[in-house]
């Protein structure tokens, strides 16, 4: 009957993930299909041809810095419950962005936590808490980051309405993840509890769950959260500025933290593998309303989209190899139970 139950559940997670990357994909082959109707592909060529071989490398060395605080982050909050070496969980990091490169509807967040779960013998289910945590953190981040951008460059029309709904966004990511934590001290709890219970399998799950989502509760853990996510950002924007300089675009701090917060918001949306055409079609849509023409924005938005997928699929690939290589080498020792 367990097992029966548990077949029932992957199928049901089988037919939503096949769901969310179906419409995903379909979201991307819609942006590129805008983008060609609105961009002149050989002008925006031209544009790229000639970036500057200097500021593709500061973007190199920005989106290297954003990576490693990315992986602090998440280091961080796992810290309370295993504390890993700071190398081993970056190498993770880089394999679920690694994963989003080639998966649809962002499931490298999934399949970070089954890599780490499996590879350090921890629950996957607990280390799935974690990156919600971590996803709220990074959400409000953008939000504030956004919602800042706006503020300075008195924007108005659509940027507005992305970043209240933005705003709202958060407010219920917030109030799941108290819902989440609390949900043992909630009125019915007990009664709910008592039908999970009857299926041990499930009832494991949930407490597992709620361990990782715990970590949101310790003060001290979420400063360091946000901390590394403020200089992840940091860098983002910075991988934006620097672009611009490359293709010839003079972009103020607050234009390329729009843009940066803009494609963030847009991710939340399903779309493709590695956000093909929407990231692209965020950049074009927010820098015409700074006066870009269409052209130089699509190439300076394509340049920054290609440094990430560089950075992250070659860290992703280097890290997959050494998890292959560690687990070669600890062939026979006994690991703890991570079905979970």
């Amino acid at each position: 009957m367990l097992a029966a139950d548990g077949t029932d559940r992957r199928m049901r997670i089988s037919r939503g993930a096949l769901l969310r990357g179906t419409l995903g994909i379909a979201i991307s082959v819609f942006a590129i299909w805008v983008l060609v109707r609105s961009v002149d592909l050989q002008a925006a060529w031209e544009v790229l041809r000639t970036a500057s071989p200097a500021w593709i490398g500061v973007m190199l060395v920005t989106a290297t810095v954003d990576m490693a605080a990315r992986g602090a982050r998440w280091r961080a909050l796992l810290a309370p419950i295993a504390p890993l070496p700071y190398r081993r969980v970056l190498g993770y990091t880089y394999i679920g962005y690694l994963a989003n490169n080639v998966l649809p509807a962002r499931l490298g967040e999934l399949y970070r936590s089954h890599a780490l779960g499996d590879g350090e013998g921890i629950s996957r289910t607990t280390v799935l808490g974690t990156v919600v945590v971590e996803r709220v953190v990074d959400t409000v981040m953008v939000v504030a980051i956004a919602s800042l951008a706006v503020f300075v460059l008195s924007a108005r029309g659509v940027m507005t309405s992305a970043v209240l709904l933005g705003a709202a966004f958060v407010a219920l990511l917030v109030i799941a993840l108290g819902l989440g934590m609390a949900a043992h001290r909630l009125p019915g709890a007990e009664r709910v509890g008592a039908i999970i219970a009857r299926r041990p399998r499930l009832h494991e799950l949930a407490l597992r769950l709620r361990e990782g989502l715990a970590v949101a509760g310790r003060p001290r853990v979420v400063g360091v959260a946000i901390a590394f996510s403020a200089m992840a950002w940091a860098a983002s924007i910075t991988t934006f500025l620097a672009a611009g300089q490359a293709v010839g675009v003079e972009l103020t701090i607050a234009q390329a933290a729009l843009l940066t917060s803009g494609v963030a918001l847009v991710t939340i949306v399903p779309s493709g593998p590695g956000y093909l055409g929407t990231f692209e079609l965020t950049v074009v849509g927010i820098a015409s309303g700074f006066g870009i023409a269409r052209n130089d924005a699509f190439a300076m938005g394509l340049l920054v989209h290609l440094m990430i997928l560089a950075t992250t699929s070659i860290g992703g690939v280097i890290a997959l190899l050494a998890v292959r290589r560690r687990r070669s080498e600890s062939t026979g020792s006994v690991v703890p139970d991570a079905t979970a």
